[in-house]
């Protein structure tokens, strides 16, 4: 089940329906707008294949109380997102505060009907959003920690997939780059604080370093064209990782380390989430635990 139809749960819900078929049996829809949800409804099930050799994930609209009878819940919901004039440096942690009230309030519907299927956070800034989700369904009515909501590790978060593809985009125009795509891996959340690694072994901090900075700076490089970058992080970290998570492949996603929730190489087995472990170079592991230590500044 999607919360949200804006401009990211629009586009996610079509690359879920275009590629769930072999995975998704359904993708229940909500919205508080009544009428962008019947639009949705339409448009969805009417995107079919001519031989109709397909089998589609069938949409339908859902209630605000159903929402959570599902094995999967994602959260779009998104308030206060920066016009594309706007002079803010990370336009994703602006968000913050509409953002957490706006979980908070789910996170809380999924304690009440005792969830025990994924809550996946596709909205910004993800990784924060996460904790608020788990620390907020783990209270009890008086506002006190009982650790009776949703366990850490039902909550997922869906920022890092599209900064793989944006670093990806930079590291195949170069022959000096290009060896990202197969040897490269990235840690840490959504935005400020990203790490991209050109490789695992032969670790090159400066090519590294430049790598960062071009899929940081990439979501500003969209909006200097007069555009919201939404397309790439819909399909990026939306559907194409939360489909990858489903068929237990290796997907990028923010899980619960310690105190934070942090993006790092991933999958989710019959048995709970996997990390993919790998010999780090130190430089690379000292990088990790100062963004770790931010994320855990914030929240």
């Amino acid at each position: 089940n999607l919360i949200a139809l804006g401009d990211v749960g629009s586009t996610l819900a079509i690359g879920l329906r275009l590629l769930g078929e072999d995975c998704i049996s359904e993708i229940g829809i909500y919205d508080r707008d009544n009428n962008r949800l019947k639009r949705w409804e339409h448009e969805l099930n009417q995107i079919k294949d001519p031989a109709g050799k397909m089998e589609f994930p069938i949409v339908h609209s859902i209630d605000r109380e159903d929402l959570f009878n599902c094995d999967m819940f994602i959260f779009c919901a998104s308030k206060g997102v920066p016009d594309v004039t706007s002079q803010i440096d990370d336009v994703r942690m602006v968000q913050f505060k509409s953002n957490s009230k706006i979980i908070a309030e789910y996170a809380h519907l999924a304690r009440e009907k005792r969830f025990k299927g994924i809550f996946a956070v596709v909205s910004d800034p993800v990784d924060p959003l996460c904790k608020v989700a788990f620390l907020e369904s783990n209270k009890d009515s008086m506002g006190k920690l009982d650790f009776l909501g949703l366990s850490s590790d039902q909550i997922i978060g869906y920022g890092l997939g599209v900064m793989n593809a944006r670093a990806s985009f930079y590291a195949e125009k170069s022959p000096q780059t290009v060896h990202f795509l197969k040897e490269g891996r990235l840690y840490g959340p959504h935005g400020e604080g990203l790490i991209v690694a050109n490789r695992i072994e032969n670790y090159n901090e400066k090519i590294s370093n430049d790598l960062t900075e071009k899929t940081v700076n990439a979501n500003k490089v969209i909006r200097k064209f007069g555009y919201k970058p939404y397309i790439a992080p819909s399909l990026s970290s939306g559907s194409l990782s939360i489909l990858a998570t489903i068929r237990g492949d290796w997907f990028y996603g923010s899980t619960y380390i310690k105190e934070v929730y942090m993006g790092a190489r991933c999958r989710l087995l019959p048995t709970g989430i996997e990390l993919e472990q790998l010999n780090l170079p130190d430089k690379l592991v000292s990088k990790i635990k100062e963004s770790y230590n931010r994320l855990a500044g914030i929240i």
